[in-house]
């Protein structure tokens, strides 16, 4: 009897601390479009996965009347489950528990299952709905952001680590998920910003929205501080949930090996690109062509869009792609797609994804407001990561290759392990056009017929400069191969570079151009 009493005593207690905030808070956040922090796990996780750690800690602070406040969980829940049967850490604040704002037992909780997921080698889910530090608890508060964010660092490249904003993330809290691997938003629910709306206004005099100043599609296609948009809380964990099949546990193991089909044959390479190469064409659909399944996982789509990167599988392996767009400004570098790119790269890197990168680009985005902007400084992360980078890198150059577009989209010259090229593709220093106006200025402009004559230098330039034979003959160019070639060709680049090893200077670490 003496058991049955104490096992129901803990139903009871059980039963209290899962209502959160109380039934009203609930009903406050189901009225805002969100769901509740236990939802949005059991929504996420494989079912009956879950187990809950630290359900019973509750706040110690005893200042402003803090003592006569019971703070269910501390407004934090942490525990451990599966996503398609692989292990997963899992973090979420809830909205319903004092605005889900953190003080030290709710950081303690979070810095908790960060250890124990760094310990464990496995990926680290954080779910963010918080109004921000308790302030109740003063620098106990900023202390535990700081503990936050230093494992966020440690772990940085030994576990992936994803952060899902699904409520306001304001102030401080926002260093966290920048510091992770991967930024989920949802459309009209994600907040992030550093100074809220009334702060703007008290200091500066400008009235603005919160979604105007940091919501989902500002992170999304403004300042690339998301990698994911999605229009719903559920669209957003089925995004999750996709990842997680493409990436290893940690940074010792490699992605999951799964058998899968040959591309859709209704994405023929030799269809896509045109033969005219002023015009442009969907480089996705390249991939496409590439890729297991035609199934491929684009990251930060809205962003920076005249660079594409992204996951598919070649022969069931996961690889990472990065592919300049002609959709968007001829696929040209320049600040932001320089960041996009060498931030992904590093990532593949670290957990040993290889790289394929398809190449076509006419260089570097000129113009005084990129160069005022550091695009030497940015558009050199590229050629830092690819230099860096030790898994096997797989270049296919489709069309045009100029100038330093040409080595920083992984070149033989940055130690790409394979390259190999279209016939299409064009290996020069600069466009046919702009060159021949400069070489043969002089004959173009002595010339009867000065238009006639530039058309004909131009030919003259494609034929001996702007191709891959002139670049094949050197060595820098592995095979010129057909379009329909691609995928047996890279297929075999990975297979044979599977068990690559590299030796690097012995060194603390680089300085990459931040």
């Amino acid at each position: 009897m003496a058991v049955n009493k104490k096992i129901h005593e803990l139903q009871e207690k059980r039963k209290k601390i899962l209502l959160g905030g109380g039934e009203q808070a609930i009903e406050k956040q189901k009225a805002m479009g969100k769901w509740t922090a236990r939802e949005r796990i059991m929504a996420l996780l494989d079912k009956n996965s879950f187990i809950e750690y630290d359900l019973f800690v509750e706040h110690d602070a005893r200042d402003f009347d803090m003592d006569k406040k019971s703070l269910p969980s501390d407004g934090v829940i942490i525990g451990s489950g599966t996503i398609y049967n692989a292990p997963v850490a899992i973090y979420a604040q809830d909205f319903t528990v004092a605005g889900g704002s953190l003080g030290q037992m709710h950081s303690r909780k979070i810095t908790k299952i960060m250890d124990y997921a760094l310990k464990m080698r496995m990926p680290l889910i954080g779910i963010n709905d918080s109004g921000g530090a308790r302030i109740q608890e003063g620098v106990n508060s900023l202390a535990g952001y700081g503990e936050i964010f230093f494992r966020n660092t440690i772990s940085s490249g030994i576990i992936p680590q994803i952060s899902v904003i699904l409520g306001p993330c304001a102030g401080g809290a926002v260093y966290s998920p920048a510091l992770t691997d991967f930024v989920f938003v949802v459309d009209k629910i994600s907040k992030m910003f550093i100074t809220g709306p009334e702060v703007i206004k008290t200091v500066l005099g400008e009235e603005i929205s919160m979604e105007d100043l940091g919501g989902a599609r500002v992170h999304s296609e403004i300042t690339g501080n998301a990698h994911f948009f999605s229009m719903s809380e559920d669209e957003c964990f089925e995004q999750i949930k996709r990842l997680i099949t493409f990436i290893p546990r940690n940074n010792s193991t490699k992605a999951k090996i799964l058998d899968l089909a040959e591309p859709d044959r209704k994405y023929d390479p030799e269809k896509i690109v045109p033969d005219d190469p002023t015009l442009p064409y969907d480089v996705r659909d390249v991939i496409k062509s590439i890729v297991d399944n035609s199934d491929f996982f684009e990251i930060m789509e809205l962003y920076a869009k005249n660079i594409v990167i992204g996951f598919g599988r070649m022969g069931g392996r996961t690889a990472g792609f990065v592919a300049n767009q002609p959709l968007e400004m001829a696929g040209v570098l320049d600040v932001d797609s320089s960041d996009k790119a060498a931030r992904f790269i590093r990532y593949c890197d670290a957990f040993n994804i290889p790289i394929i990168t398809l190449v076509d680009l006419p260089g570097y985005l000129p113009g005084v407001d990129q160069e005022h902007a550091g695009v030497i400084r940015h558009g050199a992360k590229v050629l830092y990561s690819y230099s860096e980078a030790t898994v096997p890198k797989i270049t296919v150059i489709l069309r045009k290759a100029y100038g330093g577009g040409y080595i920083a989209m992984s070149s033989r010259h940055l130690r790409a392990d394979f390259v190999f090229a279209w016939p299409t593709a064009e290996i020069a220093v600069m466009g046919p056009e702009g060159a021949a106006n400069i070489i043969f200025r002089k004959e173009i402009m002595s010339s009867d017929d000065p238009d006639g004559m530039r058309k004909q230098k131009v030919e003259e330039y494609k034929d001996k400069f702007a191709n891959p034979y002139v670049a094949a003959a050197r060595g820098y160019v592995d095979a010129v191969i057909e379009p329909k070639e691609t995928r047996r060709f890279l297929l075999h680049a990975i297979e044979a570079s599977e068990d690559k090893v590299v030796k690097m200077l012995d060194k603390k670490h680089g300085l990459p151009p931040f």
